[in-house]
């Protein structure tokens, strides 16, 4: 009867040793698992943000430095006069405005008009020419008084003078409602065909 009682005691500890054997394995586990979640959610944090900074770099970033100072630098309070490379070196004065990278947008817009009178053939010697502020909008195609102008077609632009001929000008036009503006110039025969009427 002793010895079938110390059969069982031989075995106890053995049993003990593998539970024991089996506890640290848990915790290491566990550890595991949190480290895990904590890598994932650092890896969406991090896309999350590149992916936030890509999206304002494409909103904001779209406009260069030369853009952003350029529109720095056009008055909104003032006229501006925009020279364009044409052949005839026509000029419009008006509010410019960067519509986006490849265009321009000018609005209120304005232009000089130069009419050469028809003399008498006894007096040819001199000729007249009758320069005058005409509003875009009152021509036969009837635009509207928006123009889009290619960034490359504009040879220079130039904020005006408050008191300057052009803004005077435009002041009496919007005042009277009609071109009073007109001025006459008397020239030569030969140098009636000048085209330097166009400066403001």
């Amino acid at each position: 009867m002793q010895q079938q009682n110390t059969a069982p005691q031989q075995n106890m500890p053995s049993m003990s040793q593998h539970s024991g054997s089996d506890l640290p394995e848990k915790p290491s586990r566990m550890k595991d698992s949190k480290f895990g979640k904590l890598s994932s959610v650092f890896v969406l944090f991090g896309v999350t943000l590149l992916v936030a900074v890509m999206i304002i770099g494409l909103v904001f970033g779209g406009k260069s430095t030369k853009e952003l100072s350029e529109a720095k630098v056009i008055d909104t309070n003032k006229y501006q006069a925009v020279f364009l490379n044409s052949q005839d070196g026509q000029v419009y004065f008006g509010k410019l405005a960067l519509y986006n990278s490849d265009m321009y947008v000018l609005t209120d817009i304005y232009y000089v008009r130069v009419e050469q009178k028809v003399q008498p053939e006894g007096s040819a010697t001199t000729s007249q020419q009758n320069i005058s502020l005409a509003k875009l909008g009152n021509e036969l195609h009837g635009p509207e008084d928006y123009m889009y102008i290619a960034r490359d077609k504009v040879l220079f632009w130039e904020n005006l003078k408050d008191d300057g001929q052009v803004v005077k000008a435009i002041t009496e036009y919007k005042k009277n409602g009609s071109t009073d503006t007109t001025q006459s110039n008397s020239n030569s025969s030969n140098t009636s065909n000048t085209t330097d009427t166009t400066n403001p």
